[in-house]
């Protein structure tokens, strides 16, 4: 059989200094808001999947809203108080979104791995003072929930993993024909 690859590499550059340090877990989560669900997007359409691109777009637009309906309603204050867009974590319903259609689609061998980069993502927030953890914990909830109410399971084989080094992150998707 013939594989074929499709990478979504997003780096990382900024080691060294403190300061740096100190926004490596803010940008790493920031890169990731896009990362997830353009990646998703592109399996699905790399895979053929229609369906499941329908579903992940269905997912998206209720968490979407759903979030920023909230942001707007609750009005809670963020923890560096740039605004009063803390609740809920729009970077984490986000990448929790896209986790939670990989993992139900495509199985939890696959949603492993993205869970945890959207669990670094809610990390991220935390850390950069955007938001407190309910805020995070609730943009998980938010985002897992969106997905669950539209994804069913695909029967095809994928394979996704994670690759993790000095230079950046890859997440990689491998579609067997």
């Amino acid at each position: 059989m013939r594989k074929i690859l499709l990478i979504v590499v997003f780096l990382c550059s900024q080691w060294g200094n403190t300061q740096v340090q100190s926004t490596f877990a803010e940008s790493t989560g920031d890169a990731l808001l896009y990362a997830l669900p353009i990646s998703t997007i592109a399996t699905t359409i790399f895979i053929k999947d229609y369906k499941g691109l329908k579903q992940f777009s269905k997912g998206f637009l209720v968490n979407a809203v759903t979030t920023e309906a909230l942001k707007l309603i609750i009005k809670k204050e963020r923890p560096n108080h740039a605004n009063f867009k803390s609740f809920p974590s729009g970077h984490t319903s986000i990448t929790f979104q896209s986790a939670a259609f990989i993992q139900k689609r495509y199985g939890w061998e696959y949603g492993i791995p993205v869970y945890a980069l959207a669990a670094f993502t809610g990390y991220s927030r935390i850390e950069s003072k955007n938001h407190y953890f309910i805020d995070v914990l609730a943009g998980a909830a938010i985002g897992i929930s969106s997905s669950y109410l539209f994804t069913t399971k695909y029967e095809r084989n994928i394979d996704v993993s994670l690759a993790i080094d000095s230079y950046g992150s890859s997440i990689i998707f491998v579609y067997q024909f």
